[in-house]
């Protein structure tokens, strides 16, 4: 989905998981942004200025309107335009989904991050940490194991809001993840990071400057 005149404005950084997620639901639901790649060390003040928060992602609207969760930008956009029913899986609904989302933003995103990142931790247990991860990515086995997406036959919006916090668990120690016994999730996860959907969303941009020639997202 297109906008006359100016379009919604985001900021991103590309590794960043959130910045990810939503930039996936933006492609998914067919809507044009003008990208704004962040360097995290050197927020630029238009970034601050908008939220306060100064975190990746960020949109905004037009009209002002800010949007600064990435999982309200995924719903904002796949709102205005599901061509996939990411919204309406066949197994599920928004609000099931949401949950799952939960969990992976509270429990998963906790553990992981003392996992992958232990010097940030001291004094922390990163194999401790990573049972205790591993125990959501067995929830995600066990319903991967009757549908190839997490609520049907089709990726939705748990998927692609998910999928990038998983990528990060793999990523930490890649031939651990390959010899545990999650198969549903290896193939799901290589389903989602191998679509022409994720390639595009981690294009690579440079970093953006205010005297800069605005940069268009989705990539052609």
């Amino acid at each position: 989905m297109t906008f006359e005149g100016r379009l919604p404005v985001l900021y991103s950084f590309r590794r960043c998981p959130y910045a990810m997620r939503a930039r996936l639901a933006l492609i998914v639901s067919e809507t044009h942004v003008e990208l704004r790649e962040v360097i995290l060390r050197e927020k630029p003040a238009a970034l601050r200025e908008a939220s306060p928060k100064a975190t990746v992602p960020v949109l905004v609207l037009p009209d002002g309107t800010v949007i600064d969760e990435s999982l309200e930008i995924m719903l904002w956009a796949l709102g205005q335009n599901d061509p996939t029913g990411s919204l309406s899986p066949r197994d599920g609904n928004r609000d099931r989904m949401v949950e799952l989302v939960a969990l992976n933003d509270t429990d998963f995103k906790y553990h992981l991050d003392r996992y992958k990142y232990p010097q940030r931790y001291p004094g922390e247990h990163a194999e401790t940490h990573r049972t205790a991860a591993g125990r959501f990515v067995t929830n995600l086995e066990e319903r991967l194991s009757a549908n190839t997406y997490l609520f049907g036959p089709d990726a939705a919006l748990a998927d692609i809001a998910i999928a990038p916090f998983v990528r990060q668990f793999a990523g930490a120690d890649e031939a651990w993840f390959a010899a545990q016994a999650w198969p549903g999730v290896q193939a799901w996860l290589a389903s989602i990071t191998g679509s022409s959907a994720f390639v595009r969303a981690m294009h690579k941009y440079p970093a953006w400057r205010p005297d800069a020639t605005p940069q268009h997202f989705p990539p052609d």
